[in-house]
């Protein structure tokens, strides 16, 4: 093991940003970049005329909604450190991308509003980190308006998400208003200053007032009520809490929480720079041979995000690699473990939303974009050799369906192309009838605005105008013999000569079968009392249910 390896590795953060809508999750992504030296001026989030668009949001649908609905992947550096940040989707209904994103990330930060606390949305990606014992920070955003007391919102997340949570910053206040934080580690006090915050409208970075604990300054800006309520606080945090435990918050047992407000870049510069302390470097990766760690000298990846047309003039496809182990070296060949065949990496490449820059090498922890002519699948391992395959990345059952409706049948062709892109992609999921049936494509999403998405993408990087006609089925499940082997197509035919279901074959050529509700679903359990029915598919891999 080379000593330059090692030390690539330990500089590397790779994290992913977690919220419900709203809380702030793609204005806190900007300001690290702003931070980090990344950006210059940070855009708003719901642009208006003449102003940037978030950085982090590149689909059109995403400027024009101010929501985040694809992740983006973004690197900047930071003190030393090479910082990779994956930006994921708010709304609920792109989860699964969500969870892709997860699978590569070592780390996360759960961003909460200040008056809102733990959301539903929250909740969801909460259980995805705990499953997976990822490191969880917690940033409470928007403290420069009025919100909930800190020590509820600490018991709410204890007690709602079942993690334990350690205050690294405390707020303070004069009266009712926010007036800065206490940092209890460096026992240094900063100082909110809403004025400069304003006139920089939170583009810039805003300088604050760094003040001990006992200065007499500190009195004069909170009054007494204000003074007496931050020696309470503060004081009852150190005799109730006990000491951070960094082992537990490495487990994703606790949770550093910081307070702040991401818009007025307040709080931004105490957290960034706990976190680069706290959070771990890259750890090993379970495989189908065990563990792979960090510093092995082979190099090792895999794929959990594809794009296609990113750059619309080129009409490319990236697939998004996960480094896992070793160095990565530029036009490098790897084998494919899935298909066994030898590929060349040619032009990796860094975003920043759509701007690229080629990198000539990368280390355990780096995520880069890989040109895609088709080959790639989502979970795919990528190896310096050596025939092992990482965990793979399930799907989940859809919740709802449409039929795919051509607007002009002389563009077949492109629609098929652009639905297999799609689903390739994880944007949706693509249900074809059996060999021998005639009939329209079917989407499976898990939210209604997962269809918008493909019928705008369709037509705007497609060409292709398309009329989604909704379904009444409630759920599919992939279906299997007893022994996990595949049906044959007549076997899947079954279904639809017994009306217990509607059979389809997935964009992996899996075996799925629609229902309309229980009453078919369990009459098609009584029908085929031998078949093994799941409602998440990995592969060949199953999860029972």
């Amino acid at each position: 093991m080379s000593e330059r390896l090692t030390q690539e590795i330990r500089r590397r953060k790779t994290f992913a940003i977690i919220s419900h809508p709203d809380a702030g999750k793609t204005t806190l992504t900007e300001k690290l970049l702003l931070y980090g030296g990344a950006i210059q001026l940070a855009g708003a989030v719901k642009a208006k005329r003449g102003r940037a668009a978030a950085v982090s949001d590149w689909m059109d649908m995403e400027k024009e909604r101010g929501i985040s609905i694809t992740s983006s992947v973004l690197q900047f550096p930071y003190r030393g450190l090479e910082m990779n940040l994956l930006d994921t989707p708010g709304h609920a209904d792109f989860s699964e991308d969500t969870y892709r994103t997860l699978h590569a990330a070592d780390g996360a930060v759960m961003v909460l509003d200040c008056a809102k606390g733990v959301e539903a949305q929250t909740k969801k990606l909460f259980r995805v980190c705990k499953q997976r014992s990822m490191p969880i920070f917690s940033f409470v955003n928007k403290m420069d308006r009025p919100g909930r007391e800190p020590f509820d919102l600490v018991g709410e997340v204890e007690h709602v998400l079942g993690i334990g949570v350690w205050p690294v910053t405390w707020p303070i206040y004069r009266g009712a208003t926010f007036r800065g934080v206490y940092h209890r580690v460096n026992k240094a006090v900063h100082l909110f200053d809403p004025i400069a915050s304003s006139a920089a409208a939170g583009s810039q970075l805003v300088a604050v007032t760094v003040t001990g604990r006992d200065d007499p300054r500190l009195r004069e800006e909170l009054d007494g009520e204000g003074w007496d309520r931050f020696q309470e606080e503060s004081a009852l945090l150190e005799e109730a809490g006990d000491a951070f435990d960094r082992a537990k918050f490495e487990a994703g047992e606790v949770s550093p929480m910081f307070f702040g407000s991401a818009m007025n870049n307040f709080g931004i510069e105490p957290f960034l720079d706990s976190f680069c302390e706290l959070m771990p470097p890259p750890p090993p990766r379970a495989s189908s041979i065990g563990p792979i760690p960090p510093d092995l000298e082979e190099f090792s990846a895999f794929v959990f995000k594809i794009q296609a047309n990113m750059d619309k003039q080129h009409r490319d496809r990236i697939a998004f690699l996960r480094v896992c182990s070793g160095r990565f070296e530029r036009g490098m060949k790897v084998l494919q473990v899935r298909t066994g065949k030898p590929l060349r990496l040619a032009n990796p490449t860094q975003f920043m939303a759509q701007e690229r820059t080629i990198v000539e090498e990368g280390f355990a922890g780096d995520v880069m974009g890989v040109y895609d002519p088709g080959v790639f699948e989502i979970g795919d391992t990528v190896t310096g050799g050596k025939k092992f395959s990482f965990e793979e990345i399930p799907s989940f059952a859809p919740e709802h369906f449409s039929r795919v409706v051509m607007a002009d049948p002389l563009r077949r062709k492109q629609l098929k192309k652009g639905l297999e892109q799609l689903a390739q992609e994880g944007t949706i999921q693509l249900y074809r009838p059996p060999e021998g049936r005639e009939g329209d494509a079917i989407l499976g999403a898990v939210g209604q605005l997962q269809l918008e998405v493909v019928q705008h993408r369709l037509e705007n990087e497609y060409d292709v105008k398309v009329r989604l006609e909704g379904m009444a089925c409630e759920y599919c499940r992939w279906v299997t013999k007893e022994d996990g082997s595949a049906l044959t197509n007549d076997e899947l035919l079954q279904f639809d000569r017994l009306r217990v279901g509607i059979p389809a074959v997935d964009v992996r050529g899996r075996f799925v079968v629609l229902f309309g509700g229980d009453w078919q679903w369990n009459s098609a359990k009584r029908e085929f009392p031998t078949y093994r029915w799941t409602e998440t598919a990995r592969g060949d891999a199953t999860k029972k249910d």
